[in-house]
């Protein structure tokens, strides 16, 4: 009797604690959601950029350097795109449960605060998690 009770104790702590499944309409959000902020970075909106990061955020490019949420908003403040879009029909979005990855290409043009320009395509790997305020991008993976 006790190990019956210990085994529907541990089924019953899983269940409240387990993963919510995807829902519909999760993948429509976080591509939404995933080319706002795409626009938000463009138009160096702070407050949206702000409002979609995680407080943990992390990006991580191609070549190891890693950059925090801080970091990469300060960089918002004073760089100026011109460009910084998705390649039409190259994002992917996968959702497993509380977590999702988008996937796409992206054109980036514009120039830092010490004048030197850029002009690149990348390919970039975006990690969401759902918290009780909604999706928040967590993660990045840039590779050029």
């Amino acid at each position: 009797m006790e190990l019956r009770k210990m085994v529907l104790g541990a089924l019953a702590a899983a269940a409240v604690i387990a993963p919510q499944a995807a829902k519909a309409g999760d993948k429509e959000d976080l591509a939404a959601i995933d080319v706002a902020y795409q626009a938000a970075v463009k138009r160096n909106d702070i407050a949206t950029m702000d409002k979609i990061l995680h407080k943990d955020f992390v990006q991580v490019y191609g070549d190891g350097r890693v950059e925090t949420r801080a970091e990469l908003i300060e960089k918002a403040k004073v760089t100026k795109y011109e460009v910084q879009d998705e390649e039409p029909g190259t994002q992917m979005v996968h959702v497993f449960g509380d977590a999702a990855t988008v996937t796409a290409k992206i054109w980036v043009k514009g120039t830092r605060a010490n004048g030197t320009a850029f002009d690149r395509k990348v390919w970039f790997t975006d990690t969401y998690v759902r918290t009780p305020e909604g999706w928040r991008y967590a993660f990045a993976q840039v590779a050029n």
